[in-house]
């Protein structure tokens, strides 16, 4: 693509996603000072989870499904940017002589499938395995790991603790009068605009679109899939009873569908449509139809199911949509952003900007809608495209009812530590 004004109209379909582009890149990119931007067909993305249940920390109950938080790509674990860790003491940490610290060792040797290839966490990788008992895995950490405090970039310690599930919901492989809302794979025609040739601050942004003709254009939408004659026909890989079940399971990246045919299939995150997010529970407090405090999960559920005739129109106020893809092989927990299994109440998705992804982290705060402490060791290993900030994670619950509870009530503050091999590189504090 040497040609200047293709350049600048790639630029101007990528601006439909990204925000205004500044004058001055436009008029670098028609003096072709700078490197072509590549589109390519999108890579099939790490399943994740999807929602980030509210946009920032806040003291006041966000809904439930307040923001989309699917990883884009596994990434890299990052240096942090320096005003977020503090190096702390093991006395610092509530809660950390009374936990199990046996009970996060398997989820730590997960992660080190990943991470031993790094120099930094080869030695305390290689100690883990030989790590057996509750005393033994304490110790262990205690050797191995420096504890740091994560902070805020202002400074503040407080962040937000959301939750998330593996759902079971019912459907079929074929379509039926019972089974007819379609659960799509990934579109071929979908596009990735690589950006990051051209503007290196864009190198994390992933916007998705399609092509109509020589112009970039942004995929469909909601609406636009979710109708008799969509776009997608052709690319269902599974149909199921229930709308608000197929929104959830969306909000969640992964889940399980009960086939009336028999057996079980699971599926998870293969892509999204590239449109911005807007919760549907905040839809709902806007117009006055549910209270914040009712906006969880639960209570979204139960006013789709009270008024099925105006759930359509609720859920085309969000225009972004979730792929997915059928995961084979043996049935464990559905896979993070480093493409490994997590595990039920000792993963969490975190911000890998601030937290490096596999890292072990330690949490101090409650259990849902309760004073009751919940202070554990646990591994970073999900991440989320508005899982955003430093003191900020989504606490895997796992499968079934309980899971499905609790995830829907979790909304509260959150302190983090996060555990570093000692020697690992961190900026001056």
């Amino acid at each position: 693509m040497n040609d200047p004004a293709r350049k600048i109209q790639y630029f101007i379909g990528a601006k439909r996603f990204l925000g205004v582009v500044p004058m001055a890149l436009l008029a670098l990119v028609s003096a072709c000072q700078s490197p072509k931007p590549q589109v390519t067909p999108p890579q099939a993305a790490t399943p994740a989870a999807i929602e980030d249940r509210a946009p920032a920390p806040a003291a006041k109950p966000a809904p439930a499904d307040a923001a989309p938080a699917q990883a884009e790509q596994p990434a890299e674990p990052p240096q942090s940017p320096p005003q977020t860790l503090i190096r702390a003491a093991w006395s610092e940490l509530p809660g950390w002589a009374q936990d199990n610290h046996a009970e996060a060792l398997p989820a730590l040797l997960i992660s080190c499938r990943v991470i031993a290839k790094q120099p930094a966490w080869r030695e305390a990788c290689d100690a883990a395995s030989a790590v057996n008992g509750r005393d033994a895995a304490r110790q262990f950490f205690e050797q191995y790991f420096t504890p740091h405090r994560v902070t805020n970039p202002d400074g503040t310690l407080d962040g937000l603790a959301t939750g998330y599930f593996e759902p079971t919901i019912r459907g079929s492989r074929t379509r039926s009068a019972r089974n007819r809302y379609p659960v799509y794979s990934a579109p071929d025609d979908i596009v990735l605009l690589d950006l990051g040739t051209l503007v290196p601050e864009l190198k994390a942004s992933a916007p998705r679109g399609r092509l109509d003709g020589k112009r970039v254009v942004p995929y469909y939408t909601r609406a636009q899939i979710d109708t008799e004659n969509s776009p997608l026909r052709g690319k269902e890989i599974a149909w199921v009873e229930d709308a608000i079940d197929l929104f959830f399971l969306q909000v969640q990246g992964s889940g399980r569908i009960t086939l009336s045919e028999g057996g079980v299939m699971r599926i998870g995150f293969a892509d999204h449509n590239g449109h911005p997010y807007r919760s549907i529970g905040r839809v709902l407090i806007e117009r006055g139809e549910l209270s914040a405090d009712r906006a969880s999960m639960q209570g979204i559920k139960a006013w789709a199911r009270a008024n099925p005739a105006r759930l359509g129109e609720l859920l085309n106020q969000n225009p972004r949509y979730v792929f997915f893809r059928e995961l084979t092989g043996p049935a464990t927990s559905p896979p993070g952003a480093m493409g490994l299994p997590l595990t039920p109440e000792r993963s969490v998705a975190i911000d890998p900007r601030y937290v490096p992804l596999g890292a072990p982290v330690h949490i101090a705060t409650t259990w849902p809608n309760t004073d009751k402490p919940l202070q554990r060791l646990m591994l970073a290993q999900d991440t989320g495209g508005a899982i955003r900030g430093a003191v900020r994670i989504d606490y895997f619950w796992g499968a079934g009812e309980k899971a499905a509870r609790e995830a829907g009530r979790m909304q509260q503050s959150v302190r983090l530590w996060v555990l570093l091999p000692n020697g690992y590189p961190t900026p001056p504090t």
